[in-house]
């Protein structure tokens, strides 16, 4: 093995090590929540894409959990970026941690993708680009995924809250 072989592997298992480290103090600071909210629900950690991703589940139903989601997943996204927070305290680095609750950003990834794919069979067929209405980043960046996917270009135009995607023709 060269050196450079051997430092590529270090690194990636270095990354791992700190994306595991995120993932466990995360569900420590949910763990503790779930406590004081008295709330039930089983903590799930992986790592996908180079990010931690820590999930919430319930074996009872997720109809408790339903109020760390919020309407539109707006508690969701409040308890992500204060989890982030909390690594970011312990590890003094930034997070890009995702965190999902009773499966909602599943769901939603997938209807993002779905959204996605349509908006570019309508591209392709018109030949027109197409402006999606304002979304989140993570819904931005499920829906980029989702249109490359079919083959076409997209962009996001706006300033936040009101940034959207454009899908563009070939």
């Amino acid at each position: 093995m060269t050196e450079g072989t051997t430092s590529v592997a270090a690194e990636g298992v270095d990354t791992l090590t700190r994306l595991e480290q995120e993932g466990e103090i995360a569900a420590d600071y949910l763990e503790g929540l779930l406590d004081i909210t008295d709330l039930d629900g089983d903590i799930d950690m992986d790592v996908e894409a180079d990010r931690a991703s820590v999930s919430i589940i319930s074996d009872t139903g997720s109809r408790d959990l339903q109020k760390l989601v919020g309407r539109d997943g707006e508690v969701l996204e409040a308890l992500q970026e204060l989890t982030r927070l909390a690594v970011h305290r312990e590890t003094g680095d930034r997070s890009r941690l995702m965190l999902d609750i009773a499966g909602f950003r599943a769901k939603k990834r997938e209807e993002l993708a779905e959204l996605g794919a349509k908006a570019a069979n309508d591209v392709k067929s018109t030949g027109e680009p197409m402006k999606l209405d304002p979304m989140t980043p993570f819904e931005r960046k499920v829906v980029h995924d989702a249109i490359a996917a079919a083959g076409l270009r997209s962009e996001s135009e706006g300033e936040e809250p009101q940034r959207f995607v454009v899908v563009l023709p070939a």
